[in-house]
C-alpha cells in the first residue's frame, strides 16, 4: 500500500470521516488523557502525523502544546485550518519529514501507522527517530490483535499488531516503551491499544 493509495482512499470518504471523527469530543476520554499525559510534559514542538481533521492537534494546543498537524489529504488539512485557525497544518508524508534532525519534542501517530505494510514500518520509525530529540516522546495508537494480520478496514487495508511485537519494532528503532493502554472490543469498536515510548532509554 503506497501513500498515494492511502491518500486517495481517505479523500474519497473525507466528508464522512470528518463527520464521524472531526472533533475531540468524538475521541475516547481515556485516549485523550493518554495522549496528553505523554505529549504535554516537555517544551518544544509536537507533530501530529496523519492528523486528519485536526481534532487531536487542536486538543493538544488547548493544553498549551506547540502542536502542528501533517496529513496527506487536502480536504483534511483544509478542514483543520478552518476549524482550528490558530493552529498550523500542512500537507505532507511522515515518510519524509521536512524537519531538522532532533528538532521535535514529540510525535503523535494516532492510527496513522495502521495502513503501512509491516515491512515498511521500520523505515517510518527511523524517520521518527531522526527528528525526535533524545528524551522526546512517541505516542502510537493502533488496532491490536493476537497476531500481526491485515484486514479490510472501512477505508483501505489496515493491520492489527500484537502490542509486544509493535513494542519490539519501536525498540529496534531506538525507542523505549514507558506506558501501554488497552481497550477490548465492545462489539462496536475494534480492540484498541496505544504505546507511549521515549527516544532513547527511559529515565530511571
Amino acid at each position: 500500500m503506497n501513500v498515494e493509495q492511502i491518500r486517495d482512499a481517505y479523500t474519497s470518504v473525507a466528508d464522512l470521516y470528518i463527520e464521524l471523527f472531526g472533533t475531540s469530543q468524538q475521541v475516547h476520554a481515556d485516549d485523550l488523557a493518554f495522549i496528553g499525559r505523554h505529549l504535554s510534559i516537555r517544551p518544544g514542538k509536537v507533530l501530529d502525523l496523519g492528523c486528519g481533521p485536526g481534532q487531536i492537534t487542536g486538543y493538544l494546543r488547548s493544553l498549551g502544546v506547540d502542536a502542528a498537524g501533517i496529513d496527506l489529504v487536502p480536504e483534511f488539512i483544509a478542514h483543520a485550518k478552518a476549524a482550528h485557525p490558530d493552529g498550523t497544518y500542512h500537507l505532507g508524508s511522515m515518510r519524509h519529514l521536512d524537519v531538522e534532525d532532533g528538532a521535535i519534542a514529540g510525535i503523535l501517530a494516532w492510527y496513522s501507522l495502521i495502513h503501512f505494510q509491516p515491512q515498511d514500518l521500520d523505515g517510518v520509525l527511523a524517520e521518527f527517530r531522526r527528528v525526535i530529540a533524545p528524551g522526546g516522546r512517541l505516542v502510537v495508537g493502533f488496532f491490536d490483535g493476537d497476531e500481526l494480520a491485515g484486514f479490510e478496514h472501512k477505508v483501505v487495508t489496515a493491520y492489527r499488531w500484537p502490542p509486544d511485537e509493535l513494542s519490539e519494532r519501536l525498540a529496534r528503532a531506538g525507542f523505549t516503551e514507558v506506558e501501554r493502554q488497552h481497550r477490548p472490543s465492545d462489539g462496536t469498536h475494534r480492540s484498541h491499544a496505544a504505546i507511549a515510548a521515549v527516544h532513547g532509554p527511559a529515565a530511571s
